[in-house]
């Protein structure tokens, strides 16, 4: 219980640390500044370089902005103690993961939250970009079936949890690594978790599906954000043609040294 409490100290500290570094040293892509709240969206270099991804990224970006302002001004109208301290503050993240066969583009999206509460949190989603027809899909152009409690999504879940027990057993949690907590992880699409292609050591390959769970999903805030691993020749046997041309080759090394 020591390493949870210390960690959540630093969680607290770090999440403080890296937006103001990032706020400091980079100007926003969209930002709204106002007594109520202090909110900014970041786009990589690489999603900037691709014009249609990065104004996906943005018109999704300033939308998050415009409903988070709205919501710090009606609070603050309503409570207006709870900003004597200056308003919240949010910031959105987006990067690219991985490229595959060069046409799909995993994005990683991060959020920053802090509306002075206990701590600050933060959230973590991914998109799925399709640079061939510009738009954005989901990982079932490469399985046969994806079904709800189909066998393909029941085989995902089953590696999910099994890599979600081994990184707990690493960070000295496995206390937490129970049915109760993984009940959020359901063999369905939108519930198993966020997902990304994971890079490869073969080029233009992908070694399998990377799943990503804010704090709190899977474990309790001290815990962090963890990350899941499921190797391509797990998912194989529910592999579409096209599932078997974009997988294959091992996860590099420094991918796993995640949160």
């Amino acid at each position: 219980m020591k390493f949870i409490a210390g960690l959540s100290a630093v969680l607290a500290l770090s999440a403080t640390c890296v937006l103001s570094a990032h706020a400091a040293d980079s100007k926003p892509d969209a930002a709204i500044n106002t007594k109520s709240i202090e909110a900014r969206v970041f786009l990589d270099d690489k999603i900037k370089a691709d014009a249609a991804l990065a104004a996906d990224c943005l018109a999704e970006g300033k939308k998050w902005l415009d409903k988070n302002a709205a919501e710090a001004a009606a609070s603050r109208k309503a409570d207006p103690q709870f900003f004597k301290e200056g308003g919240w503050e949010f910031e959105r993240k987006y990067e690219i993961r991985s490229v595959v066969a060069d046409r799909y583009i995993s994005v990683l999206r991060n959020d920053y939250i802090n509306t002075h509460g206990a701590h600050p949190n933060s959230n973590v989603d991914t998109i799925l970009w399709d640079k061939a027809d510009n738009k954005r899909i989901s990982i079932r152009p490469f399985f046969t079936e994806t079904a709800d409690n189909g066998p393909a999504m029941k085989a995902m879940v089953k590696a999910v949890i099994a890599s979600l027990r081994t990184e707990k057993k690493k960070r000295d949690a496995s206390e937490t690594a129970t049915d109760e907590w993984f009940k959020g992880v359901a063999p369905n699409l939108l519930k198993i978790g966020a997902v990304t292609l994971a890079p490869s050591t073969e080029t233009d390959k992908s070694s399998g599906l990377t799943f990503h769970y804010p704090p709190y999903a899977v474990g309790p805030y001290a815990e962090g954000e963890y990350v899941a691993f499921v190797p391509w020749e797990t998912l194989k046997p529910y592999l579409t043609a096209e599932g078997m041309r974009i997988f294959g080759g091992a996860r590099p090394k420094g991918d796993a040294d995640g949160p």
